[in-house]
């Protein structure tokens, strides 16, 4: 993805009029809930504001659509937006008013005026916006007759929710590399001129066309959470292009383990061995500066509360597991990142949920802070280390946290984003 992928004879969001229009925005509003249906961290909707409100300033109307979680077409009391309403009009600033069934909001859309908003009940309670086949198997002969009756319906589903409006708007990072109703299909029914990216998207796409077009070196990427699999594109994409790759969180464990080592309890996918090893072999071809936990904090449970030691990443005791990064590694990723001038960081260190195990993701989190005052390009993306960067208030010290997880991987991995796609 380069420089191309933001063409200025794209209408923007400030080149446009909202005055008397009615814009339907897709916002990723898919915002984590405690069991009492209240918002635990709001980062996505204040992500938005700056869009949604340019359009009501302008004298447009809003109708806000999102997802939120996995209701897989069905509709789950759970998953309703009806439970945000009141903190986004609090957010904007208006009233909102709620549509019930996203596909059946014609006459609430219709009585909108200019400075309204509406938004949509979770687009996922259809199966149509995902587009995929429910309840049969991809192995089933009937397969490939369901889906492509379910492209028909994604259409229709699309068609319906663009009727609503005079212009689209998507401001949805998190889910534009989803080739759903809402966030691609839809766009084939505006005009050229009235359809565009929000200023969020717009922001996120430029965050990583400067990663990987604009790369002042030394480039180090750190890679953390549990699996080597759900990485493994990524990492393989970034061995073309970084210094130092760091790689660390539960992952750790199966190198360890490739390598040779005892890890007692920890995490470990036995089946990519192989792949670990042949991971090191690529860094080494390339001259990569592949960095890897030598030490770790094990302890004795999943548990904050659980006993803990320091001790080798290669010899962890029976019963014991590592559950974060050790003082030695500690000093390793501090040692390649302080003086880095681009930082991609995607995955926590350790179990940084339990306080009693957030210092390796804190040092890692501490090194680029200082690294960006010395003028590196710093950017954070992926849901646990947007929590782990906001747990630690450091948000504001770095250059750009991503609200998309998926996306920001797939964009960094080279690979077209549909929701960007859609509306060039």
């Amino acid at each position: 993805m380069h420089t191309h992928f933001i063409k200025h004879n794209i209408m923007t969001l400030d080149s446009y009029n909202f005055k008397g229009k009615k814009a339907i925005v897709r916002v990723d509003f898919n915002v984590p809930l405690d069991e009492n249906g209240k918002i635990t961290d709001d980062t996505r909707i204040r992500g938005a504001l700056p869009t949604l409100k340019k359009i009501l300033a302008d004298g447009g109307s809003l109708i806000i659509m999102s997802h939120m979680g996995k209701p897989k077409g069905k509709v789950n009391p759970k998953m309703s937006l009806s439970q945000i309403k009141d903190d986004v009009a609090k957010a904007l600033g208006v009233d909102v008013a709620f549509a019930e069934d996203c596909a059946a909001a014609d006459e609430a859309a219709a009585a909108l005026k200019p400075g309204q908003a509406l938004l949509l009940e979770n687009l996922r309670f259809y199966p149509e916006e995902e587009g995929k086949p429910v309840g049969i198997d991809k192995a089933d002969p009937a397969y490939d007759a369901a889906k492509k009756e379910m492209k028909e319906r994604q259409k229709e589903f699309a068609k319906k929710l663009a009727s609503y409006a005079d212009v689209y708007v998507n401001d949805a990072f998190g889910t534009a590399h989803r080739k759903h109703a809402s966030t691609a299909v839809i766009a084939d029914y505006f005009q050229p001129d009235d359809k565009m990216l929000g200023y969020l998207m717009e922001k996120e796409v430029k965050a990583v066309d400067n990663i990987l077009s604009n790369i002042n070196r030394p480039f180090t990427a750190i890679m953390g959470g549990s699996k080597v699999s759900t990485k493994i594109g990524i990492i393989e994409n970034l061995m073309d292009k970084v210094d130092n790759l760091i790689l660390c969180g539960g992952m750790t464990y199966t190198f360890a383990k490739a390598m040779g080592g005892k890890i007692g309890n920890s995490l470990c996918e036995e089946d990519k061995l192989d792949l670990a090893l042949e991971i090191m072999k690529k860094a080494k071809e390339k001259g990569v500066n592949l960095i890897l936990g030598t030490d770790c904090i094990a302890a004795d449970s999943f548990s904050n509360d659980a006993k803990t030691m320091v001790c080798s990443a290669m010899d962890i005791p029976d019963g014991w597991e590592g559950l974060d990064a050790g003082p030695e590694t500690r000093k390793a990723f501090v040692a390649a990142i302080e003086p880095s001038k681009t930082i991609l960081w995607n995955g926590p260190a350790g179990v940084f949920e339990f306080d009693n195990f957030t210092g390796g993701s804190r040092a890692i989190a501490d090194a680029i802070v200082v690294a960006t005052k010395n003028g590196a390009f710093s950017l954070i993306g992926g849901g646990d280390s947007v929590a782990c960067i906001n747990k630690f208030g450091l948000a504001d010290e770095v250059s750009y946290v991503s609200t998309g997880g998926g996306a920001l991987l797939e964009a960094i991995e080279g690979k077209v984003l549909p929701g960007v796609a859609a509306v060039k």
